[in-house]
C-alpha cells in the first residue's frame, strides 16, 4: 500500500461482506431460482459500491479502484469467452444431431437404477482423460441431462452426478489447469500433489458413488416404455442418427487431451457442429430456418449462423422432446456473463482496497494447531470463492497467504496444495455467482441451488479434508527434498 492508504479495520472489511450476504439472501427469498436473472447482480454491484466507499474513506482514489476492477474483470475474460463458445456449441450440436444421438443411444443403454452412478463415473473418466470439467459438463453433461428427462429421472440429481464426476476427474488429471496451479503456488511438484490428493479425493468419490447408487435404486423412473419409445421415435424421425454424429465430440476430446486451450477447442467444436449439421441434417436446417425463398446454400448458412448466436429451436409437437432440444446460442449465456462480471467487480474492489487481505490475516489468528490451520485454509478458500467469484483466486490468494505458515510449522507443501484443491477447486461450482457455478448452471440448465444438495463429491471432499487435518491423517512433515522446493518469500 502507498503511504496515503490507511490500513482497513476488520469492521471495515466485514461491512461489505455482511451486507452482501444479507442482500443475496433477500434476493433468493424474493426471487427464488430467478434471483440470478438480475437481482443477484444488483446485490453484487451494491456490495462493490459499499466496498469502494470504504476504500475511498481509507485513502484510495476512484482511479485506483477502477483499475483494480478492470484488472479483476480481465482475469475472467477467458471464462466469458468459453461461456460464449459453449452456448454456440450447444446450439450447433443439437442441430447436427450430436446431442440427439447421445440422448437416443443413452436411452437405449443406461438403466434408470444405475443412471446417477453411471453418469458420475462417465464424467469422472472423461474429465480425467482431458482435464476439463467445463468441457465435460458442456458436452456429455448436456446429453446426460436430456437422458435423465427422457427416463423420467431427476435432472437436479443428474446435474449433481455430472458435476461430482467432472470435478473429481478435473482435480485428479495432470492435464487440468487447477491441478497444475495448486502445486506451483504451494511449492511442490505436480505428481507428488496428485498422489497426495488420492487420500482425500478417493474416499470422497467412493462415498458419493454409494449415495448415487442408493438414490438410483430408491427412485422410481416415471419414464414408461411407451414414453421412451415416443422420444426415441421423435428423434429418429426428425434427425439422421448415426455414429458420424459423434465426430464433433471426438474431435473436442482429442483437442482437449492435446492441451489445446479451452476457448479455441470449444469454438472449433461449435463450428464443426455446424459443418456436420449441413452434411447430416440439411432437412433439419431447412425446417429450422423455414424460409423457402432462400437458396439451399443461404438456408444452410442462415441455419448454422442462427444456431451459433441464438441457439436451436425444435418443433416436433412432442413437448418433452421440444424442451430437450430447444437450447443454446451465445445469447443464452449473456445473463450468466452479466452475473460473472458483477461478481468479479465485487471481488476486485475488496482485493484492491485491502479488505480481503485483512479478513485472511484475521482468520490466521485462529490457526493454533495443524488441524485448525487446515480448517482455516479451507474456510479461506471457500470464502474467497464466494467473495471473488473465481476459483483461480481461491487457490492463488490463500496459497500465497498460508505458504510461509505451513513451512514455519514444518508441514510439507503438498499438504497446502492438496488443501487448496480440496476447498478452492471443489466448491467453486456450488456458488451461483462464481464463474464455475454460473457456467454449470447455464450449461446444464439447472439452477445452482437446485443441484447443490446433490453434488455429493464437492460437499464431502472438504469435510474429509477437515477430518484428516483435525486427526492428523496423512499430514506429511517437511523433508529435505521439500525444503528445496519451498520458497517462503513468494
Amino acid at each position: 500500500m502507498q503511504d496515503n492508504h490507511k490500513t482497513p479495520s476488520l469492521i471495515n472489511a466485514l461491512i461489505p461482506i455482511v451486507l452482501l450476504i444479507v442482500m443475496l439472501s433477500m434476493s433468493v427469498y424474493l426471487y427464488g431460482d430467478n434471483s440470478s436473472y438480475g437481482a443477484n447482480q444488483i446485490a453484487l454491484i451494491l456490495g462493490a459500491s459499499i466496498a469502494a466507499l470504504i476504500g475511498i474513506k481509507n485513502g484510495f482514489t476512484w482511479k485506483e479502484i477502477e483499475e483494480g476492477i478492470i484488472k479483476g474483470i480481465s482475469m475472467g475474460m477467458g471464462a466469458i469467452l468459453i461461456l460464449l463458445a459453449v452456448g454456440s456449441l450447444i446450439g450447433t450440436w443439437i442441430m447436427s444431431g450430436t446431442v440427439p444421438a447421445m440422448i437416443y443411444y443413452g436411452l437405449k443403454i443406461l438403466s434408470p437404477s444405475i443412471f446417477y452412478f453411471a453418469a458420475c463415473i462417465i464424467c469422472a473418466l472423461s474429465a480425467l482423460s482431458i482435464g476439463s470439467s467445463w468441457t465435460v459438463a458442456g458436452t456429455l453433461g448436456v446429453a446426460l441431462i436430456g437422458i435423465s428427462l427422457g427416463l423420467g429421472l431427476s435432472p437436479e440429481i443428474t446435474a449433481g452426478a455430472i458435476i461430482s464426476g467432472a470435478y473429481f476427474g478435473d482435480k485428479m488429471s495432470p492435464l487440468s489447469d487447477t491441478t497444475n496451479l495448486a502445486p506451483a503456488i504451494a511449492g511442490t511438484d505436480l505428481f507428488t500433489h496428485i498422489r497426495h490428493m488420492i487420500w482425500t479425493t478417493g474416499p470422497s468419490l467412493i462415498i458419493a458413488l454409494i449415495l448415487f447408487l442408493i438414490l438410483g435404486f430408491q427412485q422410481t423412473s416415471s419414464g414408461d416404455t411407451a414414453g421412451l419409445a415416443m422420444i426415441q421415435d421423435t428423434i429418429t424421425n426428425s434427425f439422421n442418427i448415426s455414429m458420424l454424429s459423434f465426430i464433433p465430440l471426438v474431435v473436442v476430446f482429442v483437442l482437449a487431451f492435446k492441451k489445446v486451450p479451452a476457448f479455441p477447442t470449444v469454438l472449433i467444436g461449435a463450428l464443426l457442429g455446424g459443418v456436420f449439421a449441413v452434411l447430416l441434417q440439411p432437412q433439419v436446417i431447412s425446417n429450422f430456418v423455414s424460409k423457402p425463398e432462400l437458396s439451399k446454400g443461404l438456408t444452410m448458412l442462415s441455419g448454422v449462423w442462427t444456431a451459433l448466436h441464438a441457439g436451436f429451436t425444435f418443433n416436433s409437437g412432442v413437448e418433452v422432446v421440444d424442451a430437450l432440444l430447444t437450447r443454446g446460442g451465445m445469447s443464452s449465456m449473456l445473463n450468466t456473463i452479466w452475473l460473472v462480471i458483477c461478481a468479479l467487480t465485487y471481488g476486485a474492489v475488496l482485493e484492491t482496497t485491502g479488505l480481503l487481505n485483512i479478513i485472511v490475516k484475521s482468520l490466521l489468528r485462529f490457526a493454533n494447531s495443524t488441524g485448525s490451520l487446515i480448517v482455516t485454509t479451507i474456510a479461506t478458500c471457500i470464502g474467497v470463492n464466494i467473495i471473488t467469484a473465481d476459483q483461480y483466486i481461491s487457490i492463488v490468494l490463500p496459497g500465497r497467504m498460508y505458504k510461509a505458515e505451513f513451512a514455519r510449522r514444518n508441514l510439507a507443501p503438498k499438504n497446502l496444495s492438496r488443501t487448496l484443491e480440496d476447498a478452492g477447486t471443489i466448491t467453486s461450482p456450488l456458488i451461483p455467482w462464481n464463474t464455475c457455478g454460473a457456467y454449470m448452471s447455464a450449461s446444464l440448465g439447472i439452477a445452482t441451488f437446485a443441484y447443490l444438495p446433490f453434488c455429493f463429491f464437492n460437499i464431502i471432499n472438504p469435510i474429509v479434508a477437515i477430518i484428516y487435518g483435525i486427526f492428523n491423517i496423512k499430514i506429511e512433515k517437511l523433508n529435505q527434498s521439500d525444503e528445496g522446493l519451498v520458497d517462503i518469500g513468494n
